[in-house]
């Protein structure tokens, strides 16, 4: 599976593409804010993605819009069951 970085014109990038089907951004904040969703909400608008993933320390898992949100370890836990891979990853 190929793996790249989205960065488009504006200051706005995404840490992981996966293949063509799933985007991660990665931040150390351990409560989300609008800041920290830009990139995935500006990938989101060209519309190519399946899955939009943000990896960051929060304490529970929650969706934001069409962003799922993940603890970290509840991330690598998923990514490598190869729950990326197969049916997505789990709320």
């Amino acid at each position: 599976m190929a793996l790249h970085y989205w960065r488009n014109t504006s200051p706005f990038e995404v840490d992981f593409i996966l293949g063509d089907h799933t985007a991660i951004d990665v931040k150390a904040t351990s409560s989300v804010s609008s800041r920290d969703l830009k990139g995935l909400k500006a990938l989101a608008e060209e519309g190519c993605m399946k899955r939009l993933i943000l990896v960051c320390q929060e304490a529970t898992p929650k969706r934001i819009g069409d962003i799922l949100v993940l603890p970290t370890q509840e991330f690598l836990g998923q990514f490598w069951s190869d729950t990326f891979v197969e049916s997505g990853p789990r709320l």
